[in-house]
């Protein structure tokens, strides 16, 4: 008898795992149009490069060296990427409380300013490292999340959509930390030492550690913005306020009479998006820069926007997605010195990401990617079957 049933069950088992395997693969469907995105933008880019009279082969073998020829720009590549992160998680957390956040920009330029300005304070240079790092982590975040909490509270107080109120407050931190670093009569914020315009460098007890010596410098703030992807992963899919977060965004009036209290969901998410792009700003002051220069974020958080959506609003593939952002633009140097091909293709190749991705019909209709959400597979047991 038992040897009656041996076959039978390592036929179960197989086709169990078998049936895992078609499920799993089925739910990847959004990562596969993401890659085909991907994959088609390069190949429209080719066809771009090709018209101005250049090997596009040849251009983008040179980007490739550039992006990952070596340890350094390997290393480059990572440290590149590291502020796009936490831009790109600001978005995707929004999202997810069907938020639209255009203001990381503005978040990145209110965290990375609050951080320079803490890093600088004559008594940090008195604190040890293992004190004058999380404080300026610390700080950059605060500043951050009380930058994006604002449009939170609007929303919730007014009813003032998120989407003026974010492009209204990027304008403002813009020139307001413009006047306060540019400014010499009076001097507010000004490093009148320096012939750029920045601020007073941040104490060395309160600079991150060095992980490569690259350009830029690979610091450990990477694995700071790594583990807050994580966090944020476990939060949104395994606590009680990831399924408010999951629930408001999907019907926020569903989720109101079903008790939720959706005031504090919003506010909660755009002050955590808020300072997810502070924690980022303040790594690149600290880790970087040593200072904040206004122009170190120059158009970050719409990179955020495109980044967050290749990653379909998941926090651990903004970690993949925002490595090949930020590599593209490490490689692209390369690509123009050798191929002389303008860097600016690489930003359009970049929007051209952007575009399949949010036009996704295009993506799926050339490669044959279903829509549905549910897998066939799912619908019977191929174990019960056998």
């Amino acid at each position: 008898m038992n040897g009656a049933r041996s076959p039978n069950a390592g036929i179960s088992r197989a086709a169990g795992q078998v049936h895992r395997l078609l499920t799993e693969a089925w739910r990847l469907q959004p990562l596969y149009v993401s890659l085909y995105a991907i994959l088609l933008s390069f190949v429209v880019g080719g066809v771009l490069i090709s018209i101005i009279g250049v090997n596009p082969f040849a251009a983008y073998w040179a980007l490739s060296r550039g992006m990952v020829g070596g340890g350094d720009e390997i290393a480059g590549s990572v440290a590149r990427s590291v502020p796009f992160i936490g831009s790109a998680l600001a978005l995707a957390f929004a999202f997810r409380a069907g938020l639209f956040n255009i203001g990381a920009e503005g978040q990145l330029l209110a965290g990375g300013v609050t951080a320079a300005y803490v890093g600088a304070l004559s008594w940090m240079s008195d604190l040890p490292g293992i004190a004058a790092i999380p404080l300026i982590l610390i700080a950059g975040t605060l500043g951050g999340a009380i930058w994006g909490g604002i449009p939170g509270v609007l929303r919730t107080k007014t009813g003032a959509h998120e989407v003026i109120s974010t492009i209204m407050l990027n304008s403002l931190v813009l020139f307001g930390v413009r006047w306060m670093v540019n400014s010499r009569d009076p001097v507010v914020l000004r490093d009148t030492e320096s012939t750029v315009p920045r601020t007073d460098p941040i104490s060395d007890t309160a600079v991150l550690p060095e992980l490569a010596a690259s350009q830029p410098v690979l610091h450990v703030g990477l694995f700071a913005l790594l583990g807050v992807c994580f966090v944020v992963a476990f939060v949104l899919n395994r606590t009680t306020f990831g399924f408010e977060v999951g629930t408001v965004g999907l019907n926020p009036h569903a989720s109101h009479y079903a008790g939720i209290n959706v005031n504090r969901v919003i506010v909660i998410a755009m002050a955590a998006s808020g300072a997810f792009a502070g924690l980022a700003a303040a790594s690149e002051v600290s880790g970087t820069n040593g200072a904040f220069q206004p122009g170190t974020f120059f158009l970050m958080g719409f990179d955020g926007i495109a980044i967050a959506l290749l990653a379909r609003t998941n926090p651990v593939a903004i970690i993949a997605a925002a490595l090949v952002w930020g590599s593209m633009l490490s490689g692209a140097p390369l690509m123009q010195q050798e191929a002389d091909v303008s860097i600016d293709v690489v930003r359009i190749i970049q929007a051209l990401v952007l575009l399949f991705v949010a036009a996704d019909a295009i993506v799926r209709y050339l490669f044959r990617v279903r829509e549905s959400a549910q897998s066939p597979f799912q619908a019977t047991s191929i174990e019960g079957a056998v």
